[in-house]
């Protein structure tokens, strides 16, 4: 531990002294300090305790990276952010907004965002279903991705509606099921073309899938007759 003092201060006998120890009243003293000379002074010289560039090196030094800090809480709790230990120096970058951050231990819902080369493990998705029980049914967009079940005992028709009524992105999928005694003819709208080997379900618990591969164009592929 060491202070500085300025002997002569803001004079041509101006010298910085370093103070490192002190016994009663005897001194250690370290002369000529922060680019000054060791001068001759007279007795009563003037004493100032200052503070110089040695002195914040020596302060800068003594300071150890923080491994933890606390934030009040706007009720009565508080959060920690614990730093992990690392070999290097890394850097976590904050978005330039008003932001939630997303936790590893809690449950969250991410909206637009985009997975590049993701690696998702045990992923699972259940179909949602979408029962109709009328003899006509149009598709809508909300049925991409769904399974569309038909029950009735008369014949059931549903239709593809026109990329120009429901722009369905190219490669979305529509699956649809006859549960019921009445067959299900697919057909399309003005301007909509349906490719396959039938546009009708063979009999009942037959099920396919409908996939839009162009503008206007889809296929229907499953258990399926002319």
């Amino acid at each position: 531990d060491q202070f500085t003092v300025a002997l002569d201060p803001d004079t041509t006998n101006e010298e910085i002294v370093f103070i490192t120890a002190n016994s009663s009243d005897t001194f250690t003293i370290v002369r000529a300090r922060a680019g000054t000379s060791g001068v001759q002074h007279s007795a009563g010289a003037t004493v100032k305790h200052v503070l110089t560039s040695d002195d914040l090196n020596a302060f800068k030094l003594a300071i150890s990276p923080v491994a933890s800090m606390g934030f009040a809480g706007s009720t009565s709790g508080s959060t920690t952010v614990q730093a992990t230990a690392v070999a290097g120096t890394t850097t976590l970058t904050l978005p330039a907004a008003t932001d939630t951050l997303v936790g590893k231990a809690t449950t969250d819902t991410l909206t637009n965002k985009t997975l590049t080369s993701p690696t998702i493990n045990d992923a699972k998705q259940n179909l949602t279903l979408n029962a109709q029980t009328g003899t006509t049914y149009t598709f809508v967009l909300a049925d991409n991705g769904k399974l569309v079940t038909l029950d009735n005992a008369s014949s059931i028709t549903v239709t593809v509606p026109a990329n120009s009524s429901v722009a369905y992105a190219t490669g979305a999928i529509i699956n649809l099921q006859q549960i019921g005694a009445g067959q299900v003819t697919v057909t399309g709208a003005a301007g909509v073309t349906i490719n396959g080997t039938g546009t009708k379900t063979r009999a009942q618990w037959s099920a396919a899938s409908l996939v839009k591969t162009a503008t206007d164009t889809w296929t229907l592929i499953g258990d399926v007759t002319t």
